[in-house]
């Protein structure tokens, strides 16, 4: 158990489950086992991917696997699988009942993007980040749809498309996370 900061003095809360799924869309061969240990190290469990070709992209492997563990799990495997050159991911963390999800999507070139999703799986945009895009596009700086676009993280959608694609039917592992 752990303490909650929203708890009345002196009381304990048990830490709020979320559920997600990590997708390794693309990883050349040598970096498969740093991927599980790093996984292994966020989830505090042995990991064993099950690794298949990736054919939209030569000699890269892709795997998928759904977690469970303590709410802000997606974030943290996505910061121990930032940064790896060549290395291609998403993590999605489905909302709770005492908060929304959120999805990661992570390109080397890109780097990584975030957003907040609702129970369906939508972005939520806040709206201060809708009343900055729409002030941005007023100066010009940017058509308001590219701003837009910006905010839903087109680019890497459109980056990781093809790669989401070849991963259809693939199938998926439950992993947990041991507190």
């Amino acid at each position: 158990m752990s303490r909650n900061l929203n708890a009345p003095a002196g009381g304990l809360a048990i830490e709020t489950a979320a559920r997600g799924v990590l997708f390794v869309h693309a990883s050349p061969a040598v970096l498969c086992p740093h991927v599980e240990w790093a996984i292994g190290g966020v989830l505090g469990i042995p990991v064993d991917l099950s690794w298949t070709p990736q054919p939209a992209k030569t000699a890269s492997y892709r795997a998928e696997m759904s977690w469970a563990g303590p709410v802000g799990t997606g974030a943290r495997l996505t910061s121990a699988l930032r940064g790896w050159e060549h290395l291609l991911f998403e993590v999605t963390e489905d909302p709770t009942p005492s908060g929304e999800g959120a999805r990661f999507s992570c390109t080397p070139e890109l780097g990584v993007f975030h957003a907040v999703t609702g129970m369906h799986g939508d972005i939520m945009i806040p709206e201060d980040r809708l009343k900055s895009a729409v002030a941005k596009a007023s100066m010009g700086d940017l058509p308001l749809l590219a701003e837009v676009d910006k905010l839903l993280g087109k680019a890497w959608d459109n980056a990781l498309e093809p790669f989401r694609h070849a991963g259809d039917g693939a199938p998926v592992r439950w992993l947990h996370h041991v507190v």
